[in-house]
């Protein structure tokens, strides 16, 4: 067993416990033999680990509608199993956190923070300071010096009780724990609100990583005071040995690191040996700074400094990450919790003085960065919200506070206030930067947001999205027929699509391809790999194309702002995403993901540009450039079957395609019950606006169709030809009496046009987001398996088609709110001006 004596110190009024341990109380030999497993170490350990991990996650689950950080539930869920909380029962805390199993949890939660700041330090890119430069330092440093200041002077209140300790290092302390940024903290913050490729997120993360790099250096000087009451020569020998280490670990290690990577053959991965090299140098790099006398994490953030970016530091954070911040991280948060009495902070005054520093502190950080972008002429709105992003607490605060509580610099009450100014500070910055910041892009206007709009001897645009390697031999194809010239070459940008799972290293949003020649590490990475290498073999083979390949990784819920964002970036005419269903070995189509027809919906609501959903049902089973391909066009009027119409027309350029269009007309049946509708409605304004933007809209669309003819009479591989329908069986009937010869149907989605033609048939439609005949034919109760393309035209009317066009760089773009929301208009009317031929 193991037994406790308390000894009280006069001097400094505290009580130490010494605890007595006896060395085979580690495992118990069962209950049967009448052993309590809590009296062992490694069970209670066990037991002490579960509950924190179980607590802390179900905290993020209740915080997460609130848009709360990860770091806020570990903080709250120490806290709740410390004395604050559970912990004021004597039973719960001598049974589940005794005095005798702390050090255990001590060690383990340690060597989750060494491994965990090693991460911060590998996924760090000092890169970034250098391209931001000199505004990023002017702003980590004012973030800095006001929040010190705020310290400071709270430090005078609290210092009354700490008399014990130096006034300069409290001071030191506690302004430092107020004036640091997080910086894991931070990326994820920005990851959360799709600010991460930002301005002012790429301003946010290189200023925070200045301020992290200052804070470890300040943080040397306080242990190194705090350990020597008064200046000595041991404080001096503390820093010029601290100096020391860090030299010889970029100037000496970072070479032997890197030259132990070039020493891995072309082609195979990291050696088991070298990453075990890695992992044991991180705990010897904690060793020597412990020794040295500032801290072991301080040693292990510096090894991961030194890191070469490339595959060697994808393998660690892949290897190391899940474990170590889902598992081992949070008990340093509860060895903080146990730590943090709440009940300390005692009296309304106390209470006043808390809130008043929080205010302040926050008060500071923001009006520092603000002045400095007000100098830099950055907008107001995105000052304010740079400084509450700079605000960002957590891991390094916390390690400033509990490296002061050991040092005893900080008591009990100092301790509980530092930890909820933490929390309060970080909590409101997610809530009040989503309402301040409306990020007003800087908008590239452009013209050829549509297939439509886009002629012939134009570069023409497009966005292509795949989820899996399997959709790509379709669109390979598909793009291929799209006919790519010297006067109009195809600029493909492919985003594959990855779900961010969670995983605290996903702070890259999107990123350019990986061109390392090494095997992947991951399925997730040879599913990249395998989609880059199909579309450059593509561009090598096929002349007039350029692609350029992306990923994209983000939740589902939010994939489709990434793929929104980039279309606009990029200006691209047309977004081309699979269909979140698959044909099955006999034929008929299977759900892959539901996820993916959130996706779909979502981006036929918000893009800016027109979209494409595609079909799949074996277009790969031919190259386009060896077999002749047959394309039908289904025609019933409006913007979406003018767009198709017009991406057809496209491809029978193409010498081996051949392409059918099929016009439906309404006939007499049909012409007189819309009449007879309209004259019983003659007195209803809105139906009078439906009928005359109905009128607009087949002006538009025989004008179109009329050109077309006009300059296709003498092409053979295009034929033309109408049906009279009456309603929408018959439109059905003469859809599925259309021969088997077509390989790809292209159809407007008709959103938003009133036709009586096909009249009844979304009544029993399976995917809205298809439109009537684009789910009549993707649906498996249609006989022909012929893979189909759904087109939405882009119809929003903004300021950015009255401005610059990609042919005039020389106007350049000022900032415009655009609102892609809601584009399509109920009556299907469209200004007649922007619908131009192609």
């Amino acid at each position: 067993m193991a037994d406790e004596i308390v000894v009280t110190s006069s001097e400094n009024k505290t009580e130490d416990t010494i605890v007595c341990y006896a060395p085979t109380m580690i495992t118990t030999n069962g209950i049967w033999q009448g052993d309590n497993p809590l009296d062992y170490s490694l069970p209670l350990f066990i037991l002490q680990l579960t509950l924190v991990v179980v607590i802390t996650r179900l905290l993020v689950y209740v915080l997460k509608p609130i848009r709360q950080p990860r770091v806020i539930a570990e903080i709250l869920g120490g806290v709740i199993l410390g004395p604050s909380v559970l912990g004021r029962s004597s039973k719960f805390a001598n049974t589940i956190f005794p005095q005798r199993s702390v050090m255990v949890l001590e060690t383990m939660a340690n060597i989750g923070l060494l491994y965990f700041l090693f991460l911060v330090g590998v996924e760090m890119d000092i890169d970034v300071i250098r391209r931001n430069g000199k505004k990023s330092l002017i702003i980590a440093i004012a973030g800095m010096v006001l929040p010190f200041i705020v310290g400071s002077s709270f430090s005078f209140m609290l210092h009354e009780t700490s008399q014990h300790t130096k006034e300069g290092t409290f001071i030191l302390f506690l302004g430092l724990s107020l004036s640091v940024t997080a910086f894991p903290v931070l990326a994820r913050i920005l990851a959360e609100l799709k600010l991460i490729n930002t301005e002012i997120g790429r301003i946010a993360m290189s200023a925070s990583l200045i301020n992290d790099i200052l804070a470890w250096v300040v943080l040397a000087f306080a242990i190194a005071f705090s350990e020597n009451k008064n200046m000595t020569l041991a404080s001096l020998w503390v820093i010029l040995s601290s100096t020391a280490f860090i030299c010889f670990c970029f100037f000496v290690v970072r070479p032997l690191i890197e030259r132990r990577i070039r020493q891995t053959p072309e082609g195979e991965s990291i050696s088991e040996f070298n990453i075990c090299l890695i992992l044991t140098g991180v705990m010897v790099a904690g060793f020597i700074t412990d020794a040295i006398g500032t801290h072991s994490v301080f040693g292990a953030f510096v090894f991961g400094l030194i890191i070469p970016n490339g595959p060697l530091g994808l393998v660690l954070v892949e290897r190391l990450e899940d474990f170590v911040s889902g598992l081992l991280l949070p008990l340093f948060f509860a060895i903080s919790g146990l730590k943090t009495e709440i009940t300390a902070i005692d009296g309304v005054g106390t209470w006043a003085s808390l809130f008043v520093v929080i205010v302040l502190a926050c008060a500071g950080k923001v009006l520092g960065v603000f002045l400095v972008t007000l100098y830099y002429k950055m907008p107001y709105h995105e000052g304010l919200s740079l400084g509450l992003l700079m605000n960002a607490k957590g891991l390094i605060e916390m390690i400033v506070l509990n490296v002061g509580k050991d040092q005893k610099v900080l008591d009990d009450k100092s301790f509980a206030i530092m930890v909820m100014v933490a929390v309060g500070m970080t909590a409101i910055i997610t809530p009040i930067v989503t309402v301040i910041y409306k990020p007003a892009r800087n908008f590239v206007p452009y013209k050829r947001r549509t297939v439509q709009r886009t002629k012939l001897d134009r570069e023409f645009r497009v966005l292509v999205c795949i989820h899996t390697p399997r959709n790509v031999p379709t669109i390979i194809n598909l793009l291929e027929a799209s006919y790519p010239t010297k006067k109009s070459p195809i600029c493909i940008y492919v985003l594959h699509l990855v779900e961010l799972t969670g995983r605290a290293s996903a702070m890259l949003i999107v990123h350019n391809m990986r061109k390392t020649g090494r095997p992947a590490i991951n399925r997730t990475q040879a599913q990249s790999d395998h989609i880059i290498n199909a579309f450059e073999n593509f561009e090598k083979n096929v002349g007039c194309v350029y692609v350029q390949s992306l990923t994209a990784i983000s939740p589902y819920s939010t994939m489709h702002e990434d793929i929104c964002l980039l279309a606009e970036d990029k200006r691209v005419a047309l977004i081309i995403i699979p269909f979140h269903k698959q044909q099955t070995v006999d034929g008929g189509m299977e759900a892959t993901n539901p996820a993916f027809q959130a996706i779909n919906q979502n981006v036929l609501a918000n893009s800016p540009c027109s979209v494409g959903i595609l079909v799949d049902r074996g277009l790969s089973a031919s190259r386009m450039n060896q077999v002749s391909h047959h394309i039908a066009v289904l025609f019933f009027g409006g913007p979406d079957d003018r767009e198709a119409l017009a991406y057809a027309w496209r491809m029978s350029e193409h010498p081996n395609i051949n392409l059918t269009v099929l016009r439906f007309l309404p006939g007499e049946a049909s012409i007189e019950a819309t009449r007879s509708d309209s004259t019983n409605s003659r007195n209803d304004h809105s139906i009078l606006t439906v009928a005359t933007d109905s009128d607009k809209e087949k002006q538009l669309d025989e004008e179109y169709v009329k050109e077309f003819r006009t300059r296709t009479t003498n092409d053979e591989s295009v034929i033309y030809t109408e049906r009279v329908v009456n309603h929408g069986e018959e439109t059905v009937a003469a859809i599925r009496s259309i021969d088997n010869s077509h390989d790809l149907f292209i159809v407007g989605r008709g959103q938003g046009n009133i036709s009586p033609l096909t009249a009844g048939l979304t009544d029993w439609s399976e995917c809205p987001e298809l439109g009537a005949i684009g789910d009549l034919l993707a649906s498996s109760d249609f006989a022909m398996e012929v893979s189909v393309l759904i087109v939405q035209q882009y119809v929003g009317i903004g300021i950015e088609d009255q401005v610059a066009t990609p042919d005039s760089p020389s106007q350049h773009y000022g900032h415009f709110n655009i609102d892609h929301s809601n584009r399509r208009p109920q009556t299907g009317g469209q200004q007649p001006g922007f619908h131009s031929q192609p």
